[in-house]
């Protein structure tokens, strides 16, 4: 103990002398496209608190994030779904997941002349991405959207290219009320897509539905918002059509915060009760319980701290939902697991 005491004075005393020097200390991230728009504001934010730490992240997918994680090229990684086992076995240490923000995955479209919001059942877009409807005005949409006029469009769907957390969420949903999508995709952050074109990223995704007539895709809600493009509202457990909105995602959680697991793994999509927006996530993360680097693992202990606190009021101008108070204890708690 008393060495770790020293260890861990001689780390923060070089950032103060790193400090003084006008030097910055930084600390490479990478993964999940989904959190990009809070992360980075959240990295600013904590910089000009600690103008000696520069936190750098990349948005290159779940599957990215895990991947550079596990091979120690990052210091701290980003996923929407969390690791399976066989992930976590290839890990060289324990790794602690933390959820950060909640945050939904819309079905985005663009269908020229149709200024409507769409209503769509899990079933109605698990056959869609499926391919088994193909065409706007087929009778399972035109069902579903009385008194909207559909063309006889065909429908491109756009799905991610990447290992992506924001594929794992829509691809979870879709299984939990398809059992055919469950056996013919999975669940996954990379899948065998029937169907449609790929994009890089949330990003490569909203740009690709933004430009391509007929195209349907799914997104985290902000690139939805950011990109102007229009979404449509999904069935729920209760049968209710809602639109994902910070309540609504909020409602999702309500149920997990009561029982979270010790691991923080957990699905809420498809979640019951009243108000749900079934398209719901957590998204995590992820750090080594027994990082080699101490000091920079000191710096991120703080910043998940302040992340966990002051950071959650920039959650809702960015389309993402604060944590369930409950939740935040529990991962306060958590964050001693990391050894400093």
């Amino acid at each position: 103990m008393k060495s770790t005491k020293v260890f861990l004075a001689l780390g923060l005393g070089l950032l103060a002398a790193l400090a003084a020097t006008g030097q910055t200390t930084p600390i490479n991230g990478a993964g999940a496209t989904f959190p990009y728009p809070i992360y980075s504001k959240w990295f600013s934010e904590y910089n000009k608190l600690h103008p000696e730490v520069e936190i750098n992240y990349q948005s290159i997918g779940s599957g990215g994030g895990i991947r550079q994680m596990t091979e120690q090229t990052v210091f701290f990684g980003a996923t929407d779904g969390p690791m399976n086992e066989e992930q976590i076995k290839k890990a060289p240490g324990p790794i602690l997941h933390l959820p950060t923000v909640l945050g939904a995955v819309v079905p985005v479209y663009n269908i020229p002349g149709v200024d409507a919001s769409l209503k769509f059942s899990g079933k109605l877009l698990a056959d869609i991405i499926l391919g088994k409807v193909s065409k706007w005005n087929d009778a399972a949409i035109t069902a579903a959207n009385p008194g909207v006029k559909l063309p006889a469009a065909d429908i491109v769907v756009v799905h991610r290219s990447d290992g992506s957390g924001t594929t794992y969420i829509f691809v979870d949903y879709l299984s939990k009320v398809s059992p055919e999508f469950k056996e013919k995709v999975g669940v996954n952050t990379s899948v065998n897509w029937p169907v449609g074109v790929g994009g890089k990223g949330n990003e490569g995704v909203a740009g690709l539905v933004k430009q391509t007539p007929g195209a349907i895709g799914y997104v985290e809600l902000i690139y939805a918002l950011q990109n102007k493009i229009s979404f449509g509202s999904v069935q729920n457990a209760g049968g209710e059509f809602i639109v994902a909105s910070l309540d609504s995602v909020t409602a999702a959680a309500a149920g997990a915060a009561k029982s979270m697991p010790s691991d923080f793994r957990v699905s809420i999509t498809n979640a019951p009760g009243k108000g749900v927006y079934p398209i719901s996530s957590f998204t995590w993360l992820l750090f080594y319980e027994n990082p080699t680097d101490k000091p920079r693992a000191k710096i991120m202990v703080d910043f998940m701290k302040w992340a966990l606190t002051e950071g959650q009021k920039y959650c809702k101008d960015l389309g993402y939902a604060p944590l369930p108070k409950e939740v935040v204890a529990l991962e306060t708690e958590a964050l001693k697991r990391i050894k400093l």
